[in-house]
Order: structure tokens, then C-alpha cells, then sequence
């Protein structure tokens, strides 16, 4: 009837998207005949291209791959430092075991361990940053990255301004845009204090860990005082092996959760194998809230195809075979530092906007010094002295009793009680 309720709405039920694999072979680009598959590929490029161009919320898992053509290299391919260092150091098995924790049980694995770091210190601070290296600083100029994970420790990306990161790594916000997930070869760091400071490969030769000055001031002030020594403690690389603990893990996990529940619009692995657990664990929720959200996007690339199994399953939008330099010349941005370039725009950050409805009644003539601020009422700055009593009568309400905004109206005032006569 027409006297009735209106009837219910019924609830708008969205279909669930349509979960596909693309896939974008960057070394073949352009050599087939077949002029379907040919717009498939050009179709595929331009989402790529369009994703990294204009997406405001990107997280890049990267690994060592974004580091190659810079004369760094990379740990499981055939040139890999995992089989290098094998040969190298005359290793019965992979050089895999000169990154797990156990280095330190022998002064054969330590001396080469030591060796080890001391050259690859030496080849990070000759490298220089890559295309790819130079695209990412400049998604974070313009304020669209919000995280980049990176893997690898030689610390090319962190040597660019925008990709700066803090060490250690802070456990509660704001987070700087890199987080090490296996630190880094920029700093060493005591095993006994924790005194951290600039890494310096000289110190690292031969099979005795050395040892940390902050450690001997600090005994020798306490032997010289009467006081029993505490011992002196060692140096190592503030780098995360294999089968120990990392001292970021509690930050990483925090930041991490921060940005799952932030929804990221883009999530791009690039250069690693996945073969890490926990690291594969981070991609695999990653890629779940983006491609739940309308317009989220999800690349894989790499030379090797995308990893499999029932964890990383339906992970992808796009799989890319290639360089990612080849990527970042396909994207054509302009480097970080360069803002003579044309069309070039920073993303503002975005303020909360908090509407106002306040209305203020004064019940006196005195002015009250209130500064209105983001929709908050804050007192101005006023003398120290005791706080105005609310007057009587003032409404009894839920709220905190002010000495304005009575029911009295403004500028009326109370009526004066009449004394009652005496009787005669």
C-alpha cells in the first residue's frame, strides 16, 4: 500500500573480476607475423607502460636482476655468485653456504666469507645506478611509490635520494620508502654492543672477525676504573644470512602490515626467484589485495618464467620476459634530479579534510581567544592561572560543562529573585 514502508533496496552484488595471466615477451617484440597476437603484445606493453606511468600506489619486490648491468652479480643464474664463489674459493658445495650463518664455525669459511664481502663492497661502490634504478627514484619523486622491498644489499638503490632508507630500520611510522629485507654491505656492526658504523672492507682480512673500538674505549674505561672487563666485541657485516636472525624483522613485519591495509594499486616483482619463504609470502598477500581492488595491476618480470605453486597461484596480471632496463626505456621517465624535462608534476599529498559545524554562544561580554584549526577548537595561548568556573545553572548535559552555550539567550540577564516578606 501506499501508507507502507518503502520497499527494501535490494543489495547491488558485484560480479568478482575475472582473474588472467598476460604475457609480454619484451625480447620478441615486434618479430611475429601473426597480427593478432602482434596487437596482443602492443595491447600488453601499453598496460605495462600505463601502470608504471600513472598508478599512485606501486610496490616493487626486487631483487638482485635490477643489479646486473651494473657489474653486480646475482646469486643462483650460471654466472651467479653461488657458483662463482665455488670455484673461486675451492667450495664442496655451492657457494650458497658463504651466506648462511655457519660461515663463522671455521676459520677457512670465515677467511672466505671476509674475502668475499670485501670484493663485493669494492664492486658496489664502483657501480653506478641502473635505467631501472633511476625509473624507480623517480616514481618516488613523484610520490606514487609506496614501498620498494629490495633484497639485494649492495645499496644502489638507497644511495638515490628518493629511495633513501634508515638503519636500522624504525619498528613504528613513518617508514622511509626502501626497506632492506636482507640489510645491507653500507654498514658493519658489533656482535656485542651493537655499535653501528660505515663499513670498511680493509678490516675484513683473514679469518679473525675485527674487533670494535666503541668496545675497548668502553672496557678500558671500565679496567681503569677497578671494574672487571666485559670483553671486546666483533665486527661483521650488517647483512642478513642464511638461517639466522634478522634484526629488522619486527620493523619489516610492521611495515609490511601498514601496507597491506593501505590496498597498493600496483605491485611489480621484479629481478628475484621467489625461492626465499618469506619473501614469497609477502608477494603472494600483496598481489591478493591488489587484484581484489578495481583497476589494481600485477607484474612479474624477469628472464625466467613466473615461479609456480598452489601459493603463488593466480598472482599475475602481466608476466614480462626481459630486461627490466628495457622496461624502464619502454616507461621513458625522466630521471629523479632532472625538472627541466616538460610535462613533469609531483603528486601532492593528500591533507584529511575534517568539516567544521560549530557554533560558539557567549554568555558574557569577555572574548574567549579560540583558534579554529582543521575543525578542532583549540585554545589560544593565554597566562597560566586557574581555569573560569562554570556559572550556575548551566544545563546538566552529556558533554563537558563549558561556561558558554547555556539555554539563558545572549545578553539577557537573569532575573533577581524577590525576598519574601516578613511576616507580621
Amino acid at each position: 500500500s501506499l501508507d507502507g514502508p518503502p520497499p527494501a533496496k535490494r543489495p547491488r552484488i558485484m560480479k568478482p573480476r575475472e582473474l588472467k595471466t598476460e604475457y609480454l615477451d619484451l625480447c620478441a617484440l615486434g618479430d611475429t607475423s601473426d597480427e593478432a597476437q602482434h596487437r596482443a603484445q602492443e595491447a600488453n606493453l601499453k598496460k605495462l607502460v600505463d601502470t608504471l606511468r600513472r598508478k599512485r600506489k606501486i610496490v616493487v619486490v626486487a631483487g638482485a636482476g635490477i643489479s646486473v648491468s651494473a657489474g653486480i652479480p646475482d646469486f643462483r643464474s650460471s654466472t651467479g655468485l653461488f657458483n662463482t664463489l665455488r670455484s673461486q674459493h675451492k667450495l664442496r658445495a655451492s657457494g650458497k653456504h658463504l651466506f648462511d650463518a655457519s660461515v663463522y664455525r671455521s676459520d677457512s669459511s670465515t677467511s672466505s666469507f671476509h674475502d668475499m664481502v670485501r670484493e663485493l663492497s669494492h664492486l658496489t661502490q664502483e657501480a653506478k645506478p641502473t635505467p631501472f634504478h633511476h625509473m624507480l627514484a623517480t616514481i618516488a619523486e613523484e610520490g606514487r611509490l609506496m614501498r620498494l622491498y629490495t633484497q639485494n644489499v649492495d645499496g644502489i638503490d638507497v644511495a638515490l635520494e628518493p629511495l633513501a632508507t634508515t638503519v636500522p630500520l624504525n619498528k613504528k611510522a613513518p617508514w622511509p620508502k626502501t626497506v632492506q629485507l636482507h640489510g645491507g654491505l653500507s654498514k658493519m656492526v658489533c656482535t656485542k654492543c651493537g655499535h653501528l658504523s660505515d663499513f670498511n672492507g680493509a678490516l675484513f682480512e683473514g679469518p679473525e672477525p675485527p674487533s670494535c673500538q666503541e668496545c675497548e674505549v668502553t672496557d678500558g674505561v671500565r679496567v681503569a676504573g677497578g671494574l672487571r672487563s666485559h670483553g671486546i666485541g666483533r665486527l661483521r657485516p650488517r647483512m642478513v644470512l642464511y638461517n639466522e636472525f634478522n634484526p629488522d624483522e619486527e620493523a619489516i613485519g610492521a611495515v609490511s602490515h601498514a601496507d597491506l591495509k593501505s590496498r597498493p594499486d600496483a605491485v611489480i616483482v621484479v629481478g628475484t626467484s621467489l625461492k626465499v619463504p618469506g619473501i614469497r609470502r609477502l608477494v603472494k598477500e600483496l598481489c591478493g589485495v591488489t587484484r581484489a581492488r578495481r583497476g589494481g595491476c600485477t607484474a612479474w618480470i624477469n628472464y625466467d618464467p613466473e615461479p609456480v605453486g598452489i601459493d603463488v597461484k593466480d598472482c599475475w596480471d602481466l608476466v614480462v620476459r626481459g630486461e627490466c632496463d628495457e622496461v624502464a626505456r619502454h616507461v621513458g621517465l625522466p630521471h629523479w634530479d632532472d625538472k627541466d624535462c616538460g610535462d613533469y608534476s609531483l603528486v601532492p599529498k593528500e591533507e584529511p579534510k575534517i568539516k567544521s559545524d560549530f557554533e560558539i554562544v557567549l554568555t558574557s561580554n569577555k572574548t574567549l581567544d579560540v583558534v579554529k584549526k582543521e575543525g578542532f577548537l583549540t585554545p589560544g595561548a593565554s597566562p597560566r592561572q586557574q581555569s573560569p568556573t562554570p556559572a550556575n545553572g548551566v544545563a546538566k548535559t552529556k558533554q563537558s560543562q563549558l561556561p558558554f552555550g547555556t539555554k539563558r539567550p545572549v545578553g539577557r540577564p537573569p532575573k533577581a529573585k524577590k525576598k519574601p516578606g516578613r511576616k507580621p
